[in-house]
């Protein structure tokens, strides 16, 4: 049985550092990309490849035109050529901490899918936008790859036809260093009333927050470390409180939390986390056609970018 003490709030850094980014400027870019990619593109599902195609495109652009080095790693499902989008970021040929950000770009058939998983899009490729800049300008021990997966929603999900799962067996049978992999799962979603915020059996009878305002990172045993590491950089954050768990047995005992693609690289032997605003205990449009960039929360998202670069800033040399 998981105890309470699995859970807990990162207390809000009362003297944290100045604010790393122009919040209000980055909630601009966030809601740029999530018009092109649910409102220009629209549907992005197995239902539509033609979207798929269109949405790599896009995703491959943004980093060619920062001069971040992609490329493609394509692989057939049921006869339609589907790809992974893969870019690194690195401070140097060798470096001691290696991590991969991963998002899935696919979203349900007959949605738009904003907060799941545009959102989390959004939000990987400001990130990288934001890394470069910081490696440019701070001398970082760090490499970062960022993974755009193809498929996660269903009915791909759970079948060996995941983008996540196709990279994390490749990473792991090719030996890839990989000291902690982030899932941005739905992460654009925020409530502010009591009572909008839930949580899985048997979370719900314990004293969690009722509002959701925060931020929540989910790991494993095994990614315990990594987990508390990324609460205690997100808690220099005093704009968005942070609340962390930690499950044995890879999740199995509470099965809503493999639900993204951290999961498949938990199955690989990897240390992950995911990093989300809760999904369906929080999105009351979750999988539906009213999960639409108007219900978003940029500035949220914004922070969340702000939680991310104070991780990335602790790894300076």
């Amino acid at each position: 049985m998981m105890h309470v003490s699995s859970w807990n709030i990162a207390a809000m850094a009362q003297d944290g550092g100045n604010a790393m980014i122009d919040i209000e400027h980055t909630a601009i870019l966030l809601k740029d990309h999530l018009k092109e990619l649910t409102v220009t593109i629209g549907e992005r599902s197995v239902g539509v490849p033609e979207n798929l195609d269109k949405t790599a495109d896009y995703i491959e652009r943004f980093y060619q035109d920062l001069g971040i080095p992609v490329h493609r790693e394509p692989y057939n499902y049921h006869n339609i050529i589907v790809t992974n989008v893969v870019a690194e970021i690195t401070s140097a040929s060798r470096t001691h901490n290696r991590f991969v950000v991963g998002a899935h770009y696919d979203s349900v058939i007959g949605t738009v899918g904003a907060d799941d998983n545009a959102s989390a899009v959004a939000v990987q490729l400001e990130t990288a936008r934001l890394l470069k800049s910081m490696m440019d300008s701070q001398k970082l021990d760090l490499s970062v790859t960022f993974v755009s997966f193809a498929l996660e929603e269903p009915p791909v999900y759970g079948t060996r036809y995941m983008g996540s799962r196709v990279y994390a067996k490749k990473a792991r049978k090719e030996k890839e260093q990989i000291d902690g992999m982030i899932c941005l799962e739905m992460v654009g979603y925020a409530c502010y009333e009591k009572g909008c915020q839930g949580y899985p059996f048997p979370l719900m009878f314990f004293d969690y927050p009722k509002e959701g305002n925060f931020i929540g990172i989910a790991g494993n045993s095994k990614s315990k470390a990594f987990t508390n590491a990324l609460a205690k950089a997100f808690s220099q954050n005093r704009e968005l409180p942070v609340v962390k768990l930690n499950v044995p047995l890879n999740g199995w005992i509470l099965p809503a939390i493999r639900l993204s693609d951290h999961a498949s690289f938990w199955d690989q032997g990897f240390k992950a986390v995911m990093i989300t605003d809760s999904a369906f205990y929080r999105n009351p449009y979750y999988h539906t056609t009213l999960d639409t960039m108007e219900k978003l929360d940029y500035v949220f998202m914004a922070e969340l970018l702000e939680s991310l670069m104070f991780f990335f800033q602790s790894f300076k040399k």
